[in-house]
């Protein structure tokens, strides 16, 4: 049984949005059996939909036979319980290809990544996402950021141009472009709040209307990352702020030390907890042994908060 787009869309508008990291062993190659169990843990602790292979995921690293394993074990995993969706992205023809791949193995829908480029115009980006969004048949969701980034005239127009264009993930910050979009395009998209560590500005994007967002953390403090989530939307301001001050804040400052720890504390996180998914693959790296200890004590602060 397959999922329908209006319970696709209904799962990205209401609920915890997880992505799990993926499972690596000692000499860095895709584990499908933990990764499977990783799958099946989320499920556990009710969350809206998965998205693998994604971001957190480190979908830049992987090769086509791991990401076509990735999204059979875990179509297979969560046997429609809650949306899955995969990541595309690279060439169009890479995107295009991965899309099939994915379809064929049951994924719902697909989030579309920054093309691989330093730097591109604006109405190259729209081509670039019209022309992979114009090759599947599945729903696609546009992540908005990095050398991606598309501003409100052109995501109006590719809503207006692909009927499968079903949700942006914002991954800029830029409040005031994305209410820009959101008042333009109306109820046409799903929005889904996508920047790094996303709960730290949960209170901004809840305020004009953005009711989900991608959580990272939930990776190692998945009962935080749900009290944090119904904290938000029941309006219990002074719980939102407890746990912004003693876990959330600061892991954002560990986070900023250096350039891919948004990825790398996560799978640091996961190992501390016992549940590892080895380390990252160059050009992340993982965190030095004074900044895992400096992690370990936020999750120590977990107890204190739930």
């Amino acid at each position: 049984m397959s999922l329908s787009l209006k319970q696709i869309k209904a799962a990205l508008e209401d609920g915890l949005l997880s992505f799990p990291i993926t499972d690596m062993d000692e000499k860095g190659n895709f584990r499908a059996d933990t990764f499977a169990e990783r799958v099946a843990w989320f499920l556990e602790h009710q969350v809206s939909s998965v998205f693998v292979a994604g971001g957190t995921g480190e979908f830049f690293s992987l090769s086509e036979a791991e990401y076509r394993k990735i999204v059979e074990v875990s179509t297979e995993t969560v046997q429609d319980k809650v949306p899955v969706i995969s990541s595309v992205g690279r060439s169009i023809p890479e995107a295009i290809h991965f899309a099939k791949i994915a379809e064929k193995a049951g994924i719902h829908a697909l989030l579309l990544m920054p093309p691989y480029l330093t730097e591109c115009p604006s109405d190259g980006t729209y081509e670039y996402a019209k022309a992979i969004m114009d090759n599947t048949a599945l729903p696609v969701i546009y992540y908005n950021r990095a050398n991606g980034v598309l501003k409100s005239e052109y995501i109006q127009k590719l809503a207006e141009n692909c009927p499968n264009f079903i949700g942006l993930k914002d991954g800029t910050g830029n409040i005031a472009e994305l209410n820009d979009t959101i008042k333009s395009v109306g109820n046409r998209l799903s929005y889904i709040g996508g920047v790094p560590t996303a709960e730290i500005i949960a209170e901004a994007y809840l305020s004009i209307g953005v009711n989900t967002y991608s959580s990272a953390a939930f990776n190692f403090v998945p009962e935080l990352a749900n009290l944090f989530y119904k904290s938000l939307r029941a309006g219990k301001k002074e719980k939102v702020e407890e746990i912004l001050k003693m876990f959330y804040i600061p892991f954002v400052r560990l986070r900023s030390k250096k350039n891919g720890y948004a990825v790398s504390l996560i799978k640091a996180g996961a190992k501390l907890i016992g549940r590892s998914a080895g380390d990252v693959r160059a050009p992340l790296v993982m965190p030095n042994a004074s900044e895992v200890e400096e992690l370990e004590k936020l999750i120590w602060k977990v107890n204190e908060l739930i």
